[in-house]
Formats: structure tokens, sequence, C-alpha cells
């Protein structure tokens, strides 16, 4: 029922703290264009600008002239403009074959690209290149964890932390791993570190209300959906997932309402118009329901909770 935002990091180059070794940097990054290929604040078309002109201004080289790829190829990645993302962390290694920054970028690609092997070996690299380098740990446990290898994930979150305890994405994925292998209470302390830190983290109330889900602890499940609502009022993963619980503890008028907010939100989601429907039906709305369910199956003909019920009501498809 959830989009599960499962995340790896890319390295930004300038000001990461990881044992890169970073000199002091070079007239050419003190101006704007440099300054802005390297700042963490930048929008990622400025990035890409700024890095653009480092590279053709031709005053940089080796580690410099890595970083300008490297970012420029983060900002790429991040705009899912993935072969020209490749092309400069390939040219970032190239130059400087010994920076881990752009291994651990190019793995991200290689895991967007869904090549799981290869982004590992890149990760390795940048492991092997920097041995405290945390995102490159958190990198390579979310591509184990997409390859389902939960405890070589869990392994590579729980080094990251210990390189970087603040490093909460670590947390957040971690306690994703929890929760794949049932241990939910080891899920949900991981979860709420993240909160507590960042208590605007929508989604990571979102990942703690299905633990509580699934956990049947259905009022804590709400509260957290409760607080994605808040903050992602405009988003219909809270109201769906509220909707259910609600309708779980037999709240049928709630549930209804919520699932209104989401199908105007997402009228492409199969899971609401079904639900809303079986709602319905319990209500006595018998039209509303029939509606609803068949409004389900158009959407996705596969749904076989939804044909079951118009069976029952005796509806042919």
């Amino acid at each position: 029922m959830q989009f599960r935002g499962l995340r790896a990091i890319l390295a930004l180059a300038v000001g990461l703290g990881m044992g890169l070794g970073l000199a002091a940097p070079a007239p050419a990054q003190d101006s704007p264009e440099g300054q802005a290929c390297l700042a963490r604040n930048a929008s990622l078309d400025e990035r890409i600008a700024a890095c653009s002109e480092v590279i053709a201004g031709g005053h940089e080289s080796g580690r410099r002239l890595a970083m300008a790829y490297c970012n420029r190829g983060y900002a790429l990645t991040e705009k899912r403009e993935l072969d020209r993302a490749l092309a400069d962390l390939e040219e970032a290694i190239k130059v400087d074959p010994t920076y881990a920054c752009a291994y651990s970028n190019r793995g991200r690609v290689f895991t967007l690209r869904g090549d799981f092997d290869r982004a590992i070996q890149d990760y390795d690299e940048a492991i092997r290149r920097d041995p405290g380098f945390p995102i490159a740990y958190n990198n390579r446990g979310d591509a184990y964890l997409h390859k389902g290898d939960l405890d070589k994930a869990i392994a590579d979150f729980t080094e990251a932390i210990r390189l970087d305890p603040d490093h909460l994405i670590s947390y957040d994925n971690r306690g994703f791993a929890w929760y794949r292998r049932k241990e939910y209470a080891r899920a949900i302390a991981d979860y709420t570190h993240v909160i507590d830190a960042a208590p605007r983290a929508a989604l990571v109330y979102l990942r703690r209300g299905d633990v509580y889900r699934d956990m049947e602890q259905r009022d804590r499940a709400i509260a957290d959906y409760a607080k994605v609502i808040e903050l992602m009022p405009n988003d219909a993963r809270g109201w769906r997932n509220r909707g259910v619980m609600r309708l779980l503890k037999g709240d049928n008028a709630g549930g209804i309402a919520d699932y209104n907010r989401a199908i105007r939100l997402d009228p492409s989601d199969a899971d609401s118009w079904n639900n809303r429907g079986l709602a319905k039906l319990h209500k006595g709305d018998r039209k509303g329901a029939i509606a609803d369910l068949k409004k389900a199956l158009d959407i996705n003909p596969n749904l076989a909770g939804a044909a079951d019920a118009l069976k029952r009501l005796g509806v042919k498809r």
C-alpha cells in the first residue's frame, strides 16, 4: 500500500569532513562560479551551470577538477539525467582515481539504474579509498537492501552511524531494514531517533506508522499518519493510511472522509477506491459501493477483492 522512500545519498564534494584531504580552495573556487559549484545550498541548475564554467575555464586540475565533475554529476543525478551524470563521474575518476566521493556518486547512478552489483563495487572502492566515509556505507547498505540482503544492509547502516552518530538517513534506512526483518521494536527505536532530531520528517512518521500498523497498535499508527497529514496535507499517503486504520477500528464515516480526500489528491490509486467502496457497503450505500468498486477495477482489473465484492453483490464487471 505504501511508497517506500528508501534513499541513498549523493556526496557533495565540498565540506564533507570525511577525510577526503581537501586542500585550501584554489582561486577559481573563490570566484562566484566556483563557490556555486561547491555550495551545498545552490540549486541543481545553479550547480550545473557553475561547475560547467569551472570545467570549461581550464584553470583546474587534479582533485579540484574532479570535484567540479563530481558535483555536476551529483546535480545531474538528482535531475535523473543519468547518462550525463555517469559521464561526469567517470571523468572525475579519470582525473583523480583516488577520489572516494566520485565512486560513491557513481554507485548511486548504478543504483538508480537497478544495477546493484555494480553499485556495490563502486561503494566498495569508495570505502577502500576512504574507510571513514559514512555516506558510502549508507549507500552500499541501500544497495544491499534492494538486493534483499538485510544482514549486510543493517551492518552497513550501523557502521555509517558509528562513523557519524548524526547521520539520520542511516537511522531511517536501518529502521526500514529492521521493519523488513519484522524486528518492530528496533525499527520503532530508529524511526523515533530520527523524529526526535527532525520532528518535521513527514515520511519517517509515515514509515513508523506502518510499523505500528503491522504491530496492530492502531491508535499510534493513526497518530503518526495524522502527523503526516499535518506536515503534508496535499499528499494522499497520510490520508489513505489513516483511512484504512479508521476502517479497521470500525470508524466507517471517518475512513470514508479520509479516502474522499485521498482520492481527490490521487485518483489513480485503485486501493483507495476499493477501500472506500467497501466502507460504503458497510454503511449501507450499495450504489456508492458499486460505483467505487467498479472504478477500482477500471484502474486495476486484477484487483481480486473488488471483483469478489461485486460478485457477491450480483453485479457484473
